[in-house]
């Protein structure tokens, strides 16, 4: 049966400090860099039918530098939108919003977690027509989304899913029909 592969990029500046990083394009680090690197080691040659990309730099240079020819970029892809929490942490929101929750609020002048879940409904709906095994380089909380909407559940247990940098995480099936995460945050 085809998997879906999702691979993390690897780390920015901004998510080393835990910075919201939706629409800002930054660069890999030089140890997100070597990250992506040991994700290409990771997958160990394995070829996809598909690559499919968010369009965001550091999507695009860990693809590269992981050795995936990328055949193509949706904004389906791209991280949540974190509209006016762009650039600050978790910590900072939480000074004037004690009980905020990024998977069941959203942000303001960003995107609610139910149109997070339909971007990445249509991603995976995508990745499953294709008809082999499909690699999905994205964002962390955009890639968590995937993962728990893989499994049937709502956007918000996305939550339950910690993802770190440059990780794989592998979607199939259990006796051929039943979706599975067959691995997650696997290091790099």
């Amino acid at each position: 049966m085809a998997e879906i592969v999702l691979i993390r990029h690897g780390q920015t500046e901004w998510s080393a400090n835990g910075r919201h990083t939706s629409f800002t394009d930054l660069e890999l680090t030089p140890e997100g860099e070597a990250q992506a690197r040991r994700a290409g080691e990771r997958l160990g040659g394995r070829t996809f039918a598909a690559v499919i990309s968010s369009p965001r730099r550091r999507a695009l240079r860990t693809a590269e530098l992981a050795g995936l020819t990328v055949t193509e970029v949706t904004e389906d892809l791209a991280e949540w939108n974190y509209g006016e929490y762009e650039g600050i942490t978790t910590k900072q929101i939480r000074v004037d919003r004690p009980d905020w929750s990024l998977w069941t609020d959203g942000c303001p002048g960003g995107e609610s977690p139910e149109q997070v879940g339909e971007r990445l409904d249509r991603v995976l709906a995508r990745a499953r027509s294709v008809g082999g095994d499909v690699a999905l380089v994205a964002h962390g909380h955009s890639l968590r989304v995937a993962g728990a909407r893989w499994i049937g559940l709502p956007t918000s247990a996305g939550g339950l899913l910690k993802l770190d940098t440059a990780t794989v995480s592998v979607l199939g099936f259990e006796h051929e029909v039943d979706p599975v995460l067959s691995a997650w945050n696997a290091p790099c």
